[in-house]
């Protein structure tokens, strides 16, 4: 997956990645990113399916023996909600992974949560409020518009509008603390199939407004791949991301290649 990103920038449209601090490769890739001095990179919180940063010892309500999160996203959302101890205790493994962050010495673009557990109420706030203490500037709010969808042929159901109507609660929360955001998400409902027939096609329906579209690319294949994303196509999302026919069809339709690091210098240059 580092590879593919390297690439992504390189040879194609890929502007930002997001980094799980724990990761197995996470010293890979912020090696790779050093040498990218145009690749804007955010923190990609793990408190889902995913290694935490701290010792088990110190999260034993949150992790298992392993230090790892489970999967069981539903009922970790009621235990963060409902437990004392599990708050504190995913307060001290956000700030644990915010200061992993600052430790590699990149600089923070932005923000977002694997499986977007940031729209749980208790995580955006703290990972707003911690954040910010670490110089965070931008959230991703992954806002997509089923209006959008439905245009590019693809139904949405009771779920994917109730998703986004949720996701007006973190936009209030990241804007009340002066956050940038980005109006709209794609990658949702076409998550590891974001191929380049389905980028162009998109391109010919996007909204006005800021628009982050947000892949999973990876060179190959290998087992946790297969255990994880076992229908992702992840060399066909990479492919997408450095086809010309992509690039070509989003500046046909006016679109505007940016960061949220930019759209953060444009509103600090704004007059009042």
């Amino acid at each position: 997956m580092n590879e593919a990103v390297e690439q992504a920038h390189r040879d194609g449209l890929l502007g930002a990645a997001s980094l799980m601090v724990a990761g197995d490769a996470a010293a890979d890739a912020v090696r790779r990113a050093r040498r990218l001095p145009r690749l804007r990179v955010g923190l990609h919180l793990v408190l889902v399916e995913g290694a935490a940063v701290l010792p088990p010892t110190e999260i034993p309500d949150i992790v298992d023996a392993q230090g790892r999160f489970g999967s069981d996203q539903v009922r970790r959302g009621f235990s963060y909600a409902l437990s004392l101890a599990a708050r504190r205790q995913i307060a001290r493994e956000i700030a644990a992974q915010f200061a992993a962050f600052s430790g590699t010495g990149l600089k923070l673009d932005h923000a977002n949560a694997h499986k977007h557990m940031h729209l749980h109420p208790t995580v955006g706030r703290l990972l707003i409020d911690v954040g910010r203490a670490h110089g965070l500037c931008a959230v991703r709010v992954p806002a997509e518009p089923p209006s959008v969808l439905r245009a590019c042929g693809t139904g949405v159901g009771i779920g994917g509008r109730a998703l986004h109507a949720w996701t007006r609660l973190l936009r209030r929360q990241a804007r009340r603390a002066g956050m940038v955001v980005n109006d709209h998400a794609f990658g949702v409902a076409w998550s590891g199939h974001m191929t380049a027939e389905r980028l162009i096609l998109l391109a010919a329906h996007l909204p006005d407004g800021v628009s982050e579209i947000y892949c999973h690319p990876a060179r190959r294949r290998d087992a946790v791949l297969e255990s994880l994303m076992p229908d992702y196509e992840p060399a066909a999302e990479l492919a997408a991301l450095t086809d010309p026919a992509v690039a070509a069809a989003l500046q046909q339709a006016g679109a505007v290649l940016t960061s949220y690091g930019a759209l953060a210098l444009t509103r600090r240059a704004a007059p009042p």
